[in-house]
């Protein structure tokens, strides 16, 4: 997927689950080759992977493959910047909590 341009690509689809004064979830779900677009995360955040399979992420150091198991949370702090792109040739899904 790294040689499609992000304009070329599908956009991942975002639904709104949470969103008060302590939390923010998100479910996202990428069809094949789909990405978020670049984005800088404002707040410190966990994600649980709905399917297992590999993503690639953009990043300012460069392009990092990240195999993700279904059910296998991860968390990153504020300050993350990256593009996710779903690497699969089927639909990945996560669903993302950012900490306010």
């Amino acid at each position: 997927m790294s040689g499609t341009s992000a304009a070329q690509r599908p956009s991942a689809v975002p639904t709104l689950q949470i969103d008060n004064d302590r939390v923010k979830v998100t479910k996202w779900r990428f069809p094949p080759g789909a990405h978020t677009g670049w984005h800088r995360h404002g707040m410190d955040y966990v994600v649980v992977p709905m399917t297992s399979g590999t993503l690639l992420l953009e990043t300012p150091d460069g392009e990092v493959h990240s195999s993700l198991t279904a059910g296998q949370s991860y968390t990153r702090l504020t300050g993350v910047e990256h593009n996710v792109v779903n690497a699969n040739d089927y639909e990945f899904v996560f669903v993302e909590m950012e900490l306010k």
